[in-house]
């Protein structure tokens, strides 16, 4: 049904072209625009999504986090060996990269895991969504069960299971459920048992199942009759991936050798107990692998002291009979000087052979440690063949002499060494002392890590607002209807006579009509300072010169689609014709649904379909000085084929008397998209105005019409366009802008 209405809005009147430095304030004012339109939707989306971030920030189980340092330390530089540091023979010190990596094993993660139970996970089943938050803050047991669902719980129940196995075909799969009874006794069901188990608190529970024996061991159970409990038993290796991907390992600082181990949990007690016994592994078996690595290369020196031992007591025999058969030979300094180097590289090139003969034990020949002692044993061998030079030019007695010491000194000092390495790593194998220790042990945290409760909140005010304000361009994006009337000229090359703005006073007269009050109801009459009336007046301009051309002082004034405010322009802009002391005739042509009458308060009955047919003449049939100057012909009862009746020749001798009668005629048609009786109006006219409705007409919809009136030999003149809300516009009282065009306020002066 045509609409009377014109929409809500303040007075406004065409300034001139905008210029060209105005284009991108243009561009941000459209979506600033969107979003006033679409404000309660941004509103609306952004308090839903604080409201959801306050809910979790509230309801969210709390997560805590704790940490524990490791040090890892040098061997002890005073351990001295026959190869100089003790350590050196079971020590290859490792970075602290692959400690981490050692840490983070299945060796230590699964023997934490296995320790501390952590594959058994054992919760109250609590009340959905507010239940956890209600037992945190609860100081007694609660009654079970929610919304007569038994079972669930808000207080303070709690349970410890000491043991759980299960056969494999158990683990990782569904949970158990444990349901306290009375006397200290539960049950214990799950979809795979054919029936619950029964159990007493403190004493074991065994079952023989399919696959296996499920063994349990519940040593606390805190909780009224019903209350239950959610029971998972997880695999030892699952629960070990898991825990190897949750926790974090860093070096603190630059080869610092303190690693830090930070893992978050839920239960502030469990993430204690884990972390403390992933240090307790770590250093156990830190401690066990220098044991055995000690254990190792004793066994290598033990097999070595008897034949140091034989060689230091065959050079001390050879030297004594030498000593007995020539007495003794005093050296001159030269000689000492010579004896001294001699010693000393001779021991460290034995030193370097047994170091060699170590590795070889565990790299082979080509490994950069091997190649390295490879090098050193060549250098002091070749020092060694410059003192024997130097020997060999000695006098034979004297020669030997030296010689003799010389294998004396040398395998004394390195059975000496070898003595004092094997009591070292006896010491070390005995001691239980590994070179790495817990700096810091992990304690429980009192507050959570998360969620962070201002974060949370200010995340969703951010993430609302963005969604609010995306979901607002793209509706505003995706809706068909015409939001500024630049689009019009731009795309369809019509011209724009008229903006009208949104009339919030036409709702009063749309509720007053409806209400049965009589007389003219028309904003033009009523309220002639309205912005509204004032851009109709504007069309007057417009509209006079194309009159003049077409020789023709007929107006048709037509929509696409119902709805659009037509009839509210006609009617107001006859009177802001007839006003300006132009004779007008307003037409209500809409033979379908035509109701103009409504708003000058006359009957219907006895109008244009009447005087087509020949039941009353025009004079009959037409209202006169309903407004000064303006004369009214209503529809008259709705015919049964209104598209024949307009393409009668009685339409135009009509409309060609009327012309000569009045200096306008203002005719109001139905739609062009609805009916062709707008076509057959048109081709009787000089002008055609096409009305199109802010947010409702469609682009394609003015374009059909245009084509369909084309087709029956008429050309549009221009459009009016109706219904701008400038309350939602980024202007709001001040002014409306739009392409070349920009509406500011009108401000009348009262009468003095």
């Amino acid at each position: 049904m045509t609409s009377l209405a014109s929409p809500s809005a303040s007075p406004v009147a065409i300034a001139g072209p905008l210029r060209d430095d105005d284009d991108d304030v243009i561009h941000l004012s459209e979506y600033l625009d969107i979003l006033i339109d679409r404000k309660w939707l941004v509103t609306g989306i952004t308090f839903v999504a604080v409201a959801l971030g306050v809910a979790y920030a509230l309801l969210a189980t709390p997560i805590y986090q704790s940490n524990l340092l490791v040090q890892v330390e040098d061997s002890a530089p005073d351990a001295k060996s026959f190869l100089g540091d003790t350590g050196s023979l079971f020590d290859v010190k490792t970075p602290a990269i692959g400690e981490i990596q050692i840490i983070r094993s299945r060796m230590i993660m699964g023997g934490a895991v296995e320790a501390t139970r952590l594959y058994i996970d054992a919760q109250p089943r609590y009340t959905p969504v507010i239940g956890e938050w209600l037992a945190r803050r609860a100081k007694g047991l609660s009654e079970p069960g929610f919304l007569g669902m038994s079972g669930y719980v808000s207080g303070t129940e709690a349970i410890d299971i000491a043991k759980f196995d299960v056969p494999p075909e158990f683990e990782d799969q569904k949970p158990f459920t444990i349901t306290a009874q009375a006397d200290g006794q539960y049950t214990l069901a799950h979809p795979d048992l054919a029936e619950p188990l029964t159990g007493t608190v403190g004493k074991p529970l065994s079952q023989q199942v399919h696959g296996g024996t499920i063994v349990l061991i519940v040593s606390q159970l805190d909780g009224k009759p019903g209350a239950q409990f959610v029971v998972s038993r997880a695999s030892v290796l699952a629960t070990t991936e898991d825990l190897q991907k949750r926790i974090q390992l860093s070096e603190q600082g630059k080869q610092s050798n303190v690693i830090s181990a930070t893992l978050e949990d839920s239960d502030r007690d469990r993430l204690r107990r884990i972390l403390n016994e992933i240090g307790a592994q770590y250093v156990h078996q830190n401690v066990e692998r220098k044991a055995a690595e000690a254990e190792k290369t004793l066994e290598f020196l033990d097999g070595q002291l008897p034949e140091f031992k034989k060689q230091l007591e065959s050079s001390e025999d050879a030297y004594a009979n030498f000593r007995n058969k020539n007495g003794t030979v005093a050296f001159d300094e030269e000689a000492k000087a010579v004896l001294s180097q001699a010693v000393q590289l001779e021991t460290k090139k034995l030193e370097a052979e047994q170091l060699r003969r170590d590795l070889l034990s565990r790299f082979t020949e080509t490994n950069p440690k091997v190649r390295v002692i490879d090098g050193q044993i060549a250098a002091f061998r070749h020092e060694l063949d410059g003192i024997d030079r130097r020997v060999s030019a000695m006098p034979v007695q004297q020669r030997d002499a030296l010689r003799l010491e010389r294998d004396v000194r040398v395998n004394g000092e390195l059975y000496k060494s070898l003595l004092n390495s094997s009591l070292q790593l006896r010491l070390v194998k005995e001691g239980k002392v590994g070179n790495v220790r817990l700096l810091d042990k992990a304690t429980e945290p009192k507050r959570p890590v998360k969620p962070q409760k201002p974060l949370v909140v200010a995340l969703s005010l951010v993430l609302g607002l963005l969604t609010g304000i995306s979901l607002a361009i793209v509706r505003s994006k995706m809706a068909s209807g015409i939001r500024n009337p630049q689009e019009i000229e731009d795309r369809l090359g019509l011209n724009v006579y008229s903006v009208v703005p949104l009339a919030v006073e036409q709702e009063k007269l749309l509720q007053r009509i409806a209400g049965g009050a009589g007389g003219v109801q028309l904003l033009a009459v009523t309220e002639p300072g309205s912005v509204a009336i004032e851009s109709l007046r504007n069309l007057r301009i417009s509209l006079q010169l194309t009159l003049m051309e077409s020789g023709n002082n007929r107006v048709l004034i037509t929509g696409a689609t119902p709805g659009v405010g037509k009839s509210f322009v006609s009617g107001n802009f006859a009177v802001i014709m007839a006003q300006a002391g132009k004779r007008v005739l307003l037409i209500d042509a809409d033979l379908r649904k035509g109701h103009i009458q409504k708003a000058f308060g006359l009957p219907r009955q006895g109008g244009l379909a009447d005087v087509l047919v020949g039941d009353m003449s025009t004079e009959q049939a037409i209202h006169t000085q309903v407004v000064p100057n303006l004369d009214v012909l209503t529809t008259g009862n709705y015919p049964v084929n209104p598209a024949n009746m307009m393409l009668s020749s009685r339409l135009g001798d009509l409309l060609n008397a009327m012309s000569a009668q009045y200096d306008l005629v203002v005719i109001d048609s139905p739609p062009v998209l609805v009916a062709a009786d707008a076509a057959a109006v048109a081709a009787h006219t000089g002008a055609i105005l096409l009305v199109a409705r802010d947010g409702l007409t469609q682009l394609g919809e003015l374009n059909e019409s245009v084509k369909r009136l084309a087709h029956a030999g008429q050309r549009v003149n221009g459009v009016v366009f109706n219904g701008m809300d400038l309350s939602r516009r980024h202007y709001g009282s001040y002014g409306y802008k739009y392409g070349g065009y920009r509406y500011t306020e009108y401000k009348y002066k009262e009468a003095t």
